[in-house]
């Protein structure tokens, strides 16, 4: 899919959310990377072989009283 040098990062590979960004939807909030990964708002995450990242957001520490 990635068609400029130097490629982008493939889907699979630890750092494929540097890849390009080709499609841009922030009032629907999602990106589309030049490997075929969609990339949400929530941190969510779909790669072009359907596999599903879910969510990964830090969960908020709670306060010691």
């Amino acid at each position: 899919m990635c068609r400029h040098r130097p490629p982008c990062p493939a889907a699979n590979a630890a750092d494929h959310t540097a890849a390009r960004v080709v499609a841009s939807h922030p009032e629907q909030g999602w990106y589309l990377l030049c490997n075929g990964v969609v990339i949400f708002d929530d941190t969510g995450e779909l790669a072009p072989d359907g596999f599903v990242t879910e969510p990964h957001r830090a969960r908020p520490l709670s306060l010691a009283a």
